[in-house]
């Protein structure tokens, strides 16, 4: 048992030390996420001495940090001398507030590159790493979730959504959630050794640490759609796209009769929902056609078909070839990769 464990930290090493930059209303997952990977990795068993690992929190006023979901991590100090960490990790908070910008966070962030330490941006943090000006001509990895956000706010920007992390030196960008986890093990790895991340990992009940090219599981997203009722149901539609929800208990997730839903879905977008959650299934087997390895009987499982030969006609149908063929040009030399939001289904072009 992992508990049970001595293991000798990596001859090269000091102890990793990580500042944390927290802005207002971050968001609580990636934060927990990558602490605890330290903090696992930081001591033997679960004893939590900040041994070979330290983390110190820090603020702009050095008051506690409230994250989204309310909880506030204390204490919190004011920010240190950049030179003090090997990496300052921000973590942004939810994007419907850009008018509060955290300028001494950012001129803070504009130091602490100036002294060459690695800055780290988890989830929305990106976000501040490119109000600061210190992505320029960089690789930028952010959530499917804000990709559109991003591509409006900051059109200069190429982010990358097909992928959990991206190491680019001195600049690290991670999409956040649970993917903190797999780039803290990946940090922990190169400064302590893999014992020492796979210890944190096994306690933190994962396999092993996920590469960072590994495909985000994305959904696919459409584009601004006005009627509210209509986007509440697409909403619902995507958190079940691997099952097939009937129509009733979709009007009544949203509130609304069949009846109704059917006629504001064919109002709206020349289609019904039951026709359109079935598009959209589809469309997320070709996502995962393109950027996972599971077979075709997975994928159409995980679509929320019944069979392969069901998903496999009703693909045929949509795209006119069957998944097997659309895999293989994807992976033959200069094939192209399908964004699912750029397909037409049915001389329909996708939303």
């Amino acid at each position: 048992m992992l508990a049970g464990m001595t293991l000798n930290p990596s001859p090269q090493g000091e102890p990793l030390s990580v500042g944390f930059v927290l802005l207002h209303r971050f968001t609580l997952l990636p934060f927990a996420a990558f602490v605890d990977c330290l903090r696992l990795a930081a001591d033997e068993g679960d004893r939590s001495r900040p041994l070979h690992c330290h983390w110190t929190f820090m603020t702009s006023t050095g008051q506690e940090a409230v994250s989204s979901c309310g909880a506030a991590i204390s204490p919190c100090l004011s920010f240190r001398e950049p030179a003090e960490f090997d990496y300052i990790v921000v973590i942004g908070g939810v994007q419907d507030e850009r008018d509060r910008a955290d300028t001494t966070a950012l001129a803070y962030l504009r130091q602490a590159a100036s002294a060459g330490v690695p800055l780290v941006g988890l989830c929305t943090g990106v976000f501040a790493l490119i109000q600061a000006g210190l992505m320029t001509g960089r690789r930028c990895c952010v959530s499917w979730y804000h990709h559109r956000d991003m591509v409006q706010r900051f059109p200069a920007i190429q982010p990358v959504a097909d992928r959990l992390y991206i190491d680019d030196g001195d600049r690290l960008t991670c999409a956040g959630g649970a993917a903190a986890a797999d780039l803290a093990a990946y940090l922990v790895e190169r400064h302590l050794g893999k014992a020492w991340a796979m210890k944190s990992l096994h306690i933190m009940l994962l396999d092993e640490a996920r590469a960072g090219t590994q495909p985000q599981p994305q959904p696919v997203v459409f584009g601004k759609i006005e009627d509210r009722l209509v986007r509440r149901a697409i909403a619902v539609l995507e958190q079940h796209l691997g099952e097939a929800i009937s129509m009733e208990a979709l009007a009544e997730r949203v509130g609304t009769s069949r009846r109704n839903l059917e006629r504001r879905f064919q109002e709206t977008l020349g289609v019904g929902p039951q026709k359109f959650a079935r598009d959209l299934r589809l469309r997320y087997g070709v996502w995962l056609l393109h950027y996972t390895g599971k077979s075709i009987t997975e994928i159409g499982e995980r679509c929320g078909f019944a069979d392969t030969a069901h998903f496999s006609r009703h693909f045929r149908s949509a795209f006119g070839m069957p998944p097997s063929e659309m895999r293989k040009r994807a992976g033959e030399p200069g094939g192209d990769r399908v964004d699912p939001f750029f397909l037409h289904i049915e001389g329909r072009p996708a939303l």
